[in-house]
């Protein structure tokens, strides 16, 4: 088994941009996911944002997770559970309109710090986006405005830990899936790991690494792209010992965003497989999504299909 992508971003500036580039599209490819160190991201905030959260988990969050634990007779445990998640979460809506005011229980330094956080992301998103048009033969900025829809891309954080838990054979942190949305953007533990992605038919462990990125590619990539990139199932698998912290940044497609293969991907192509992928307005997937997350994604894209026999391109 190759060696899990870790990108140096660092070295897109110089002699190496080139082999950098293909270590990207290779791990798009290959892997649906990958790992930026020297991503501009200052390590200060990145270690901010970690003791805040762990502090909030703590403070505002443990005692409730134990008691929903309690309340479910999940402590004693003795058969798997398939339909629900070792998990505690809060989400952070970013785009089109923040609402890190209404969260409750967040004290003004953590609103502070993630609200900096966010912008730094969103940053980085989009570079990313743009080194992924690089690679695909698309002008700078189609991703992005492929994503806009009328009031722009849909960017929000869900902040997630995963408690200790008695057994991890029968629990699992967060069931396999697929994203649904376009680019995702991990700033995990890395003392507890968890995080794993299909390969070849094997979990590999997400190598939890101090201070990089973890970033995986949605399903609305695979759309887009028609296939050449590909959304990869994962999950996240639970421990005996310690919380692991989760910051996952998701930068999706408006609701209202028309999503469809690019037509510089499909130009050329054999008439047969020119349009592997269905076309459809992003929201009408995710209310798909919603209900069928953690099934195979291949019958939400033919589901889209049939829905748009005759859909035509903006």
């Amino acid at each position: 088994m190759a060696n899990f992508p870790v990108i140096n971003l660092e070295k897109l500036n110089g002699e190496e941009r080139q082999a950098t580039m293909e270590k990207i599209n290779d791990a798009c490819e290959n892997w649906g996911f990958f790992e930026l160190v020297n991503h501009g991201i200052a390590h200060e905030l990145l270690d901010t944002v970690e003791r805040l959260t762990k502090e909030h988990y703590r403070k505002c969050m443990e005692q409730r997770f134990k008691e929903f634990v309690a309340s479910k007779a999940l402590e004693g445990v003795r058969a798997e559970v398939k339909d629900m998640d070792w998990e505690s979460t809060f989400f952070l809506r970013h785009l089109p309109d923040s609402n890190l005011s209404e969260i409750s229980n967040l004290t003004e330094e953590y609103r502070k710090v993630m609200k900096e956080f966010a912008k730094q992301i969103q940053k980085l998103a989009e570079e990313l986006l743009d080194l992924l048009c690089e690679n695909l033969g698309l002008e700078k900025g189609y991703l992005k405005k492929a994503f806009h829809g009328s009031r722009g891309p849909n960017f929000g954080t869900k902040v997630a830990n995963y408690p200790a838990c008695p057994n991890p054979k029968l629990v699992k942190g967060l069931r396999a899936h697929t994203d649904a949305g376009g680019i995702i953007l991990l700033f995990q533990d890395d003392k507890v790991c968890g995080l794993q992605l299909l390969k070849d038919g094997q979990w590999i462990d997400v190598p939890p690494m101090r201070h990089s990125i973890v970033v995986n590619l949605g399903d609305q990539l695979e759309v887009i792209t028609n296939g050449k990139y590909k959304s990869v199932e994962h999950r996240v698998i639970t421990q005996t010992n310690g919380t692991r912290m989760s910051v996952a940044s998701f930068y999706n497609p408006g609701s209202d965003a028309f999503i469809h293969p690019a037509p510089q991907l499909i130009e050329g192509k054999e008439e047969e497989m020119k349009q592997i992928y269905p076309k459809f307005v992003f929201e009408d997937y995710m209310k798909l999504y919603a209900a069928l997350k953690f099934q195979a994604k291949e019958p939400r894209f033919d589901a889209m299909k049939a829905a748009n026999p005759t859909a035509a391109t903006a």
